[in-house]
């Protein structure tokens, strides 16, 4: 049996039909896919095809963010170079915006931090140390990696750390780094490194407000750690 063209649906279930009635938030990742996609390939919708990518991604679109139009061809059959352009160009499109909105936003708490840089750094198969400077009023002046570490570990001097803060005259930081395992638990390095950057930044008198450790969802559990919040800052 024939599996059913889109156009052969409901119209209330079709993607597009159903993001201009309800909004794309009652589309599933698969469906908003799906606008993208367009079409499908024999046998398969283009919403199944949307299913098959975010399968071959890991299972999130948050996965598929960071990749680029040669990684998303390849994640499922039918994905063409201008389909996996337009994806890519939203993708960049979400992280200018997280961007834009973390400048004009405060970004003293863990969660606005999280929700700034978690999105590029939660997928990401090395440990990355980034560091989020702010001003006085806590609002983003500059964001840098300062150390790519191998799978378990990030190498930094504080010296390399705290050189982007003297640079842009910031009055505030936050240290930031992933872990690939998904587990934002801190390590005893991880909590070596905060003192050591303490101290070094006590020194300057530049205020480290927090280290926050991205991970991933967890049913249960947040998906980072805060220094600050445990009362370890």
């Amino acid at each position: 049996m024939a599996t059913p063209k889109i156009k052969d649906w409901p119209e209330e279930e079709r993607p597009r039909e159903k993001l201009m009635h309800r909004g794309a938030n009652a589309l599933s990742d698969a469906e908003l896919l799906a606008i993208f996609l367009r079409t499908g390939t024999p046998g398969r919708t283009a919403v199944d095809v949307g299913e098959a990518m975010i399968k071959a991604a890991g299972g999130s679109l948050a996965r598929m963010a960071p990749m680029t139009v040669k990684e998303l061809r390849k994640l499922a059959k039918g994905v063409g170079p201008a389909k996996a352009c337009e994806m890519a160009a939203a993708f960049e499109v979400g992280k200018r915006l997280a961007r834009q909105t973390a400048q004009s936003e405060p970004l003293g708490t863990p969660e606005k931090i999280y929700g700034f840089m978690g999105p590029l750094l939660q997928n990401l198969p090395r440990e990355s140390l980034r560091v989020v400077l702010l001003d006085t009023r806590h609002r983003l002046i500059h964001a840098e990696e300062v150390s790519l570490g191998t799978i378990n570990e990030s190498l930094a001097h504080p010296r390399e750390i705290l050189r982007p803060a003297i640079s842009h005259g910031a009055y505030a930081f936050v240290l930031v780094h992933n872990h690939p395992s998904g587990d934002p638990t801190p390590s005893e390095a991880d909590r070596a490194l905060t003192r050591r950057i303490r101290e070094a930044a006590d020194l300057l008198q530049i205020h480290l407000l927090d280290h926050v450790i991205i991970g991933r969802e967890r049913p249960g559990a947040p998906p980072y750690f805060s220094f600050k919040e445990h009362g370890i800052l």
